[in-house]
């Protein structure tokens, strides 16, 4: 069983699909997450499509709305979060050969395009999901819960 050794917050940039967005939310119940930031054109709560995923998670799990995740990074940079980034790339740190250390804000973004270049250069690091099939990314939602189980264990 995991526990929760320091405070990990999601940053949510531009997630189209409103499933991703309900399971992400699930994901964050499991694994203990302080808060989640919904930016850019992420959807949220109220919607039925959320709520079908998250199974009530999106109604106890706290998140806050922000159009501008530079804002929301920045703010957490500040307050002494390091930011990781979840993001392909063959430079990228392996995610089982990362080391975390608190407090965390993970980001993870769009389903075809990523996280924003802006939003990769205020990282303080970028982490990587070994891939050892054809594909090279998973769905947003897969990937942050096995992004969340690595850094919580």
């Amino acid at each position: 069983m995991s526990t929760k050794k320091f405070p990990i917050y999601l940053v949510v940039q531009n997630v189209r699909s409103l499933y991703n967005v309900g399971s992400i939310f699930r994901c964050a119940d499991v694994f203990g997450v302080d808060k989640i930031f919904l930016c850019g054109y992420t959807g949220f709560p109220p919607r039925k499509e959320i709520s079908k995923t998250a199974l009530g998670a999106e109604t106890w799990i706290p998140w806050e709305r922000q159009w501008q995740t530079h804002l929301v990074v920045k703010k957490l940079k500040t307050a002494g979060f390091k930011i990781i980034a979840l993001e392909t790339g063959e430079h990228n740190v392996s995610l089982p050969k990362f080391k975390p250390a608190g407090p965390i804000a993970l980001v993870v973004g769009s389903e075809v395009n990523g996280i924003s270049r802006s939003i990769l250069a205020l990282a303080d690091k970028k982490v990587v999901i070994p891939m050892l099939g054809k594909k090279e990314s998973l769905n947003v939602a897969v990937a942050t819960g096995i992004a969340l189980y690595a850094l919580r264990n």
